[in-house]
């Protein structure tokens, strides 16, 4: 990963290839197919309603931590991740969503994995949830070097998280 010092005080992060930049207006219609493609919601809870997609898409534009992932070579908008601090017990969690077309060719490794980085500079430790099943997402997880620590039912399904970092200590 590279950033340069120009592109880092935008809130951009640049790979080999691809730019991680904040949401932008023009990304909200790839953006809302994320939140209702039944493919890629599969292991999510399934599409989101409309209602929610509405109160999304005034959110997500600019959003701290949400970063659009675009393709360097012609400017196609691939999937979003998301670094968002004190998600889950305290610690930041990072999530992902790629458009289906883009799967297979290592971009979200590739985002992924700069984001995670990027995100250590700041923070001890970085977690990830993903269901179970969901096999690709866990593959994903564990070649970024994260960790699998807990299992768990939550949301009706088996659930697992993983970890990057050292946790903090737990509250007493």
């Amino acid at each position: 990963m590279r950033a340069s010092s120009s592109a880092a005080s935008r809130g951009e992060l640049t790979t080999e290839r691809l730019l991680l930049r904040p949401v932008r207006a023009s990304d909200v219609p790839a953006v809302t197919r994320l939140w209702t493609d039944p493919e890629v919601r599969r292991h999510l809870g399934g599409p989101v309603s409309e209602q929610v997609v509405r109160i999304r898409q005034r959110r997500v534009v600019g959003a701290p931590g949400v970063h659009a992932v675009v393709r360097a070579a012609d400017g196609v908008l691939l999937g979003i991740v998301t670094a968002e601090p004190g998600a889950r017990d305290g610690e930041t969690e990072l999530s992902y969503q790629f458009l289906p077309e883009h799967w297979g060719h290592g971009y979200a490794r590739e985002a992924v994995a700069a984001v995670l980085d990027a995100t250590l500079r700041a923070t001890p430790s970085v977690v990830a949830l993903t269901q179970e099943a969901n096999h690709r997402s866990r593959r994903l997880l564990e070649a970024v070097g994260m960790t699998l620590v807990s299992s768990f039912v939550e949301h009706d399904a088996h659930q697992v998280l993983y970890r990057r970092g050292t946790p903090p200590p737990p509250v007493t």
